[in-house]
């Protein structure tokens, strides 16, 4: 079994992250969690595929110290997420309020 066969297990301890998922809108954070229990259910293999959760790599801003790279996800209809891979977790970072801020622009 290859890494990417593992199921994506997650890391929802950063407090940016939380505060950003604590504080979205009641119908907004209840898409958060959806696709938070959807993840759960994926192998990596399959989150890298899935079409509504777009995974992309991040190249137009510079990682956290100790991360060689991180990506942004589709976490709601209009908001993505930036996390990065360590192992078989999905370390997960914050949630933005729009695009263009996933990506450093803005």
């Amino acid at each position: 079994m290859g890494a990417n066969d593992a199921l994506v297990r997650l890391d929802l301890n950063n407090p940016v992250f939380q505060s950003c998922l604590l504080n979205l809108q009641k119908t907004d954070r209840h898409a958060a969690l959806d696709t938070l229990k959807k993840l759960r259910q994926l192998t990596w293999a399959q989150l890298y595929r899935d079409n509504g959760l777009k995974w992309e790599k991040i190249v137009s801003a510079t990682p956290p110290a100790g991360i060689d790279a991180f990506y942004s996800l589709r976490i709601t209809q209009v908001r993505r997420c930036t996390a990065y891979r360590d192992g078989d977790y999905i370390r997960l970072l914050t949630i933005t309020p729009d695009h263009d801020s996933t990506y450093g622009r803005k």
